[in-house]
C-alpha cells in the first residue's frame, strides 16, 4: 500500500481521539539514526498562521536526543492490530532504543519523507513536522494542580511545536 498527500485540514478522525486513545509514535532522526516512542499526549491546530502539531517528550527518553538534534519529526498513527506492539508506559514495544533495535524487533518498515524524517509503512496517517518552537514544562507555571503521579521524579516534558509540512494517509 502507498500513501497519498492530503491537506492537514482534510485529516479524517478526531485528533483528540487519535492522540489520547489510539496513541501515536513520535519518530525523530533520519536515515543516519532515529528512534520512535509511543505517546498518548499531543495536539494539533493552528498557531502563528500555520497548521501545527504539538508533542511532549521527557528529557530521559532516548527519542529526546534525536528530537534535539534534528529539525523534523513525525507523528504517526496505526490501526488497532498494532496496539500491542506500540507497547506500554510510552515505550514502543516496551523497550528502549538504547538497548534494542526497535525496527528489527517490531518488523516495522521505515520510510523516509522528502525532508529526511522517518515514519513507518504500517502507519495509517503520518504528520511530517518541522520544529518551530520548543520549551520545557515549568512547574511554577501550572495554573491548576497536575496530579502528583504525572511527575513523581520532577522530570518535566519538553514541548515541541512543529509546523505540519506534509500529511500522508494510507490509500
Amino acid at each position: 500500500m502507498s500513501f497519498i498527500k492530503v491537506s492537514p485540514k482534510d485529516v479524517k478522525g478526531n485528533i483528540i481521539d487519535l492522540t489520547g486513545n489510539d496513541w501515536m509514535l513520535i519518530t525523530a532522526g533520519d536515515a543516519g539514526g532515529f528512534n520512535s516512542m509511543t505517546a498518548a499526549w499531543g495536539a494539533a491546530g493552528s498557531l502563528w498562521g500555520k497548521d501545527v502539531a504539538f508533542c511532549y517528550i521527557r528529557p530521559h527518553r532516548y527519542t529526546y536526543d534525536f528530537m534535539e538534534a534534528n529539525d523534523y519529526y513525525t507523528l504517526s498513527f496505526y490501526p488497532e492490530k498494532y496496539r500491542d506492539l506500540l507497547g506500554f508506559s510510552g515505550t514502543f514495544g516496551g523497550k528502549s532504543g538504547r538497548d534494542i533495535d526497535k525496527v528489527a524487533e517490531s518488523g516495522f518498515t521505515p520510510v523516509y519523507a522528502d525532508c529526511g524524517a522517518v515514519y513507518y509503512e504500517q502507519a495509517e496517517l503520518v504528520l511530517v513536522c518541522k520544529k518551530i518552537y520548543a520549551d520545557d514544562v515549568r512547574p511554577d507555571k501550572f495554573t491548576t494542580p497536575v496530579p502528583a503521579d504525572m511527575y513523581p521524579d520532577r522530570d518535566y516534558h519538553r514541548i515541541y511545536i512543529g509546523e505540519i509540512i506534509e500529511v500522508l494517509e494510507k490509500k
